[in-house]
Parts: structure tokens; C-alpha cells; sequence
């Protein structure tokens, strides 16, 4: 049996851990990583990095690495593989399961606004504030770049490139991060308002506390949706059980005790 895990996510790496270990003996694990990341942290089993070039090259790739089920497990942002991966499943009968963690909801005291796109976020984005802690990813920053008027903070993984917001300065970092952490880096830059998008999970939600004990408000864009007749799990044990029941007649790792 062979499980390609479209990943770059902490749940794809933990989702390859589960399968890739003894428990599963038989089972090929692929993992591949878009390659846009510099030095990620590698699951176990096989790996591959780049683009597959559109859903004909995936769908080819599933066909002559005979794959039996392809599991989505990319960042909720991630709509272009998403929809190449419901594409080329489509096209070769090959099951496809979502992995996606579940969004982030707002809670008494949020000052939440939320957007569909990140275009529609620096268009309201003058209007909330003039110092923005801006968490979109290296990729998104054309956006804002025509907001001269405007200071960013910007954070990811890598160094951006561009286009850029002019006034801006760079912070790399990786999550997880610290309430307290969060909390003094909106206290040291001034920030007046965050932009995020809705990728969900705990190891980048402390910023959303941190700015709702501030008073600030937060520009949220909201998450692509899943297409339509793709199943979704919430997590990798969910996944687990999911493939467990697709792949018969693989063994649960209580069987074998």
C-alpha cells in the first residue's frame, strides 16, 4: 500500500510519523513538501520537494508511483494544491482525504474583521490602524505594498521579498509561540491592529489573545474552502483512523498486540 501525503504541515509530519513506524509494516509513506520553506523539518519515510506541474503532472505521478490514497494535508491557504490534488483524484480514482485543523473563532472581546482575500484586508486595513503587526506569510506582501501611510511588522519564516510595504521591518521567526512573548512584542512595536490569516491551530493563536487583552483590532482573512465531496478530518489520529478503514486490510496497531 502506498499513502502520498501532500504536507509542509505540522499535522502531515505527524500524520507520517504515525504511519511510518512499525506499526504499519508494509505501508509506503511519501511526503511532499512544496520546497518553499528553506531547511523544514523532514518526516520519515520517503520524501520528494517540488511541484508536480498542475493536477496533470499529480494525477501522472499518482499513476506511476501507484498510490493508493493521497491525503491533502497542506496549509489551510494552501488552494492551488488543493485544487490540483481534487483534480488529479478526480481523474485517476485515487481516494483523497483532507487533513485540515480546525479555523480559529472569535470569543467575548475580540474586535475581530473578518475578510475574504488579503486584497480585501489592506483595503480596510487604513481605516483600523497605522502600525500593523502583519502574520500573512512571505507571499502575500504585495498586497500591501501600495500603503506607504502605514508601518508593518512582519513575520515569517523566511526573508521576503519583493513587492513589499515600504516602511516595514522583517522579524524571522517559527512558531510556537508565548502569550507572553506576543504580548510584549505588540507592547515594544506600538502595533495598533494585526492581520492574520485563519490558519488555525495553537501554535500561532497566541497573537489573537495577546490582541484582544489589547483592546486591538485584527483583520482575519478567511480560510479557501475544501472542494466540494472531499472528506475532511480534524487531526492525524483522525486521519489514522480514516486510512486504517481505506487501506484494509491494514492492521490497527491494537491488532497486533
Amino acid at each position: 500500500m502506498h499513502v502520498l501525503i501532500l504536507g509542509g504541515t505540522t499535522e502531515a509530519r505527524v500524520l507520517a510519523e504515525s504511519l511510518a513506524g512499525p506499526a504499519y509494516p508494509g505501508l509506503r509513506v511519501t511526503s511532499s513538501l512544496a520546497g518553499r520553506v528553506g531547511a523544514p523539518r523532514l518526516p520519515p519515510g520517503e520524501v520528494r520537494v517540488g511541484g508536480f506541474g498542475g493536477p496533470e503532472g499529480l494525477a501522472l505521478w499518482l499513476r506511476d508511483h501507484t498510490v493508493d490514497v493521497l491525503v491533502d494535508a497542506t496549509h489551510p491557504f494552501a488552494g492551488t494544491m488543493t485544487s490540483n490534488a481534487a483534480s488529479a483524484a478526480a481523474a485517476t480514482g485515487v481516494p483523497l482525504l483532507a487533513l485540515r485543523r480546525p479555523g480559529w473563532t472569535p470569543v467575548a472581546g475580540d474586535l475581530w474583521h473578518e475578510t475574504g482575500s488579503l486584497e480585501e484586508a489592506a483595503g480596510l486595513l487604513p481605516s483600523l490602524g497605522r502600525r500593523v503587526f502583519l502574520t500573512t506569510g512571505r507571499l502575500g506582501l504585495a498586497a500591501f505594498a501600495d500603503l506607504d501611510d502605514l508601518w508593518f511588522l512582519v513575520r515569517s519564516v523566511d526573508a521576503p521579498g519583493a513587492p513589499a510595504p515600504a516602511r516595514m521591518e522583517v522579524l524571522l521567526d517559527r512558531g510556537p509561540f508565548t502569550l507572553d512573548g506576543e504580548r510584549e512584542l505588540l507592547r515594544r512595536h506600538a502595533v495598533d491592529v494585526v492581520v492574520t490569516k485563519d490558519s488555525g491551530g495553537r501554535a500561532t493563536a497566541p497573537k489573537l489573545t495577546a490582541a484582544r487583552e489589547a483592546g486591538l483590532p485584527v483583520i482575519v482573512v478567511r480560510r479557501p474552502r475544501v472542494p466540494a465531496g472531499v472528506p475532511v478530518v480534524p487531526d492525524p489520529a483522525a486521519a489514522v483512523d480514516w486510512l486504517t478503514e481505506r487501506l484494509r486490510p491494514l492492521p490497527r496497531p491494537d491488532a497486533r498486540t
